[in-house]
Order: structure tokens, then sequence, then C-alpha cells
């Protein structure tokens, strides 16, 4: 006769970006392993394409994995992760004060949301009546481009740039930028003023992603500080 088979229990999230309700699941042994040796392999590429299929498997998204942004992705795997091993997380945290100690610190995942920086939008005013409306990179693209949002070449935010840009407006026209090339659009952005190219870079550099901020006291000077943790790496240990 068949082994019997356990009932894996649904839970629901709304993507950050879209605000689509999705279902997904704990991820199971198969999926854990998989984690695990991209863990070991230590590249970041190997982690990354172990998220995507882990989130692939585990939820019902009716878009491709490799299309959502960075902290869609960090979201919900962030929430697949906790009802699969455990809502804390153990993490080692350097004191801001000697930077020196590491003290182990839980966090709650349950709690960990994503960040959306006052003013941020993606609809950009480049005149009174031009302006561009961007899209969110996908997590492809940010580690094909290196993108780090700190250390940021111009090429790498121009071909970003390119990549991103959804729609033009000019008035009450609509300009679709799938269809044109991108020797067109490429000739758009190079004649932009550098003031407008700037309100473009703060676009990537503000845009939201997973935040905590924790207290954190250090038991050789007892000094607490208040450290703020980013991204997706920055709550496992």
């Amino acid at each position: 006769m068949p082994l019997p088979k356990l009932v894996v229990p649904e839970y629901e999230l709304e993507l950050p970006s879209t605000k689509e309700t999705i279902k997904y699941r704990p991820f199971l042994v198969k999926e854990e392993k998989l984690l695990l040796t991209a863990m070991q392999l230590g590249e970041e590429k190997d982690m990354m394409n172990a998220v995507k299929t882990i989130i692939k498997n585990c939820t019902n998204l009716k878009t491709k994995v490799e299309s959502l942004s960075t902290f869609d992705i960090e979201y919900v795997f962030l929430r697949i992760r906790s009802k699969s091993v455990g809502e804390v997380s153990k993490v080692l945290i350097t004191c801001p004060d000697d930077n020196e100690t590491q003290v182990e610190v839980e966090i709650d995942l349950e709690s960990i949301e994503v960040s959306y920086p006052e003013g941020h939008t993606n609809k950009i005013e480049l005149t009174d009546n031009i302006g561009i409306v961007m899209n969110y990179p996908s997590l492809d693209m940010f580690i094909k481009m290196n993108f780090t949002g700190e250390d940021i070449s111009v090429e790498n935010m121009f071909e970003l740039t390119l990549s991103c840009m959804g729609q033009i407006w000019e008035g009450e026209e609509v300009f679709d930028c799938r269809s044109y090339t991108k020797k067109e659009l490429n000739e758009f952005i190079e004649n932009l003023k550098s003031d407008q190219f700037q309100k473009i870079q703060e676009f990537f550099t503000t845009m939201p992603k997973l935040e905590h901020e924790i207290e954190v006291e250090n038991p050789e000077t007892n000094v607490t500080s208040k450290v703020k943790l980013e991204g997706l790496g920055s709550f496992f240990a």
C-alpha cells in the first residue's frame, strides 16, 4: 500500500510591489537540501538561484520569479523560511561602538517588513510636461550588473536605467518603452541634463528594501547602539 502523505499548510502574503495576494507553503526537505548546497558553495549566484527555485516551488505565483523585484523576492523568501525552520533567527551582530565585539541577537522574522523611503516614487518628472515611469529591476539584472547600491559605476547605472524604463510621457501622450529600440532609448537618456539623470539615480538608491532596526549592547563596553539590518543576508547567521 502507498505511504501516507503529510499535509503541508498554506499561508498568504501580499507582494510589496504590486499588493497582489499569493499563497505559499514552507519549503520541504528537498528544497532545504538545495539551499544548504548553495550555502556550502558560498557563491552569491548559486544562492540566488536556489532562492528563486524555492519560490517557484513554494508559491502559486502567476508571474515569473525572474521578473520580480529584488525586494519582492527577499520578502517572499523570508516568509517561506520563517514558516519552514522557525520564526526566530539568531544572527551575530558586530557592535558599532568598537566595530569588533560580536553579539548574538534573536530576530523575529515575522516582524521584518519592506521599508519604503519617504518621497520614493517610480514616476519621475523630468520637465513640466515630460516624465518617465520606471520599473523595478529584477534580481537577475542586479546579479548581472553587480549592482550593490553602494558602489555603482556610471556604465552600470546607465545599463540598469535602460533595462528598467517602462513608459515615457509627454503631456497626455504615453510612449511604451517596449516599442522602442535600445538605441532610441539610449539617445533619450543621453539627452537628459545632469540633474534630470540624478533623479533617475535617486529612484534606484531609494528603492524599497528589507529593513529592521535593533538595539545591541556591547558586553565589553556596556554601550548600547542601534543597528540597522538591510537585505535578506542580514537576517541569517
